[in-house]
């Protein structure tokens, strides 16, 4: 269970992909292997902690310079799973959606425009030499997007209150297989019941995402610091996968008055944290 910290935690959800140590080629197998017998790994919260100092220098150093050498690592019936963090290559995805995402006198007191213009020319060059470069990561800030509850059920919840001392939890695991099978069922639904939409749209992307890795990885969705702006109450009832595969076993049963109920049941549940990312 993550430590509380002194730092200020940002507000943001994570879909992780954790690759069997088969999966790697060498000499990247070979070093996720030392690494996982390190008693000295880095938490969640140090990721959060090394971003959040590279944002203090004057100039910011948006991107980091060098790849980080650090992953998550959890290990399941024996077989030793890796998530590598990929920093400096979320960090260029990261500053492509921020246009979007803040006010431009914000994003200019932030990040300078001559810093964001650089990052980008680093990130095209560094495109041309990895192709097909793909983060084990996904991030969403101030939600947990609807397509990444699709993927899990309710069976795989893992909830733990916290302390004084440390935070609480919210998460699921699944295996790959798993989260394939009901992203194919959930499109299906989906496009029988209505043409297009942002949740079709999401969860186009993030199927030809989950196609990329091996396919006895697990997948984790991880409500992160997200849960430090729901009161404790509606964290220990939030069961928002399962309105989710509710809400779509609806429509394919062709029941749209049980579809929007689920539906509500969501808005209401995440009008809490969309009322606070408001007053941010």
């Amino acid at each position: 269970m993550p430590k509380v910290s002194s730092v200020i935690v940002p507000y943001a959800s994570y879909l992780r992909v954790y690759e069997p140590l088969a999966a790697f080629p060498e000499p990247e197998r070979t070093h996720w292997a030392r690494y996982a017998r390190r008693p000295d790994r880095p938490s969640y919260q140090d990721e959060l902690r090394r971003s959040l100092a590279d944002l203090l220098p004057t100039p910011p150093v948006p991107v980091p310079v060098h790849e980080s050498s650090d992953a998550f690592v959890l290990e399941l019936d024996g077989v030793l799973h890796v998530c590598p963090w990929r920093t400096r290559l979320r960090g260029w995805q990261a500053l492509a959606e921020l246009d979007d995402e803040l006010p431009r006198p914000v994003l200019e007191a932030v990040l300078p425009e001559v810093v964001r213009l650089q990052a980008a020319k680093d990130y095209e060059r560094w495109r041309e030499r990895n192709p097909d470069a793909r983060p084990w990561i996904r991030s969403a800030t101030w939600q947990v997007p609807m397509d990444w509850f699709v993927l899990v059920s309710d069976e795989e919840r893992t909830y733990e209150k916290g302390t004084a001392e440390v935070a609480p939890l919210l998460r699921y695991r699944t295996p790959m297989v798993q989260a394939r099978r009901r992203v194919a069922r959930g499109l299906r639904a989906l496009k029988e019941a209505m043409d297009e939409g942002p949740l079709i749209d999401g969860l186009l992307d993030v199927g030809r995402w989950l196609e990329e890795f091996h396919p006895r990885s697990l997948v984790e969705l991880d409500y992160g610091g997200l849960v430090h702006t729901l009161p404790a109450g509606h964290l220990e009832d939030d069961h928002s996968a399962a309105d989710v595969a509710a809400g779509i076993q609806a429509l394919r049963a062709g029941d749209g008055a049980a579809a929007g109920e689920a539906y509500a049941r969501l808005v209401e549940r995440w009008r809490t944290v969309r009322d606070r990312r408001s007053a941010n």
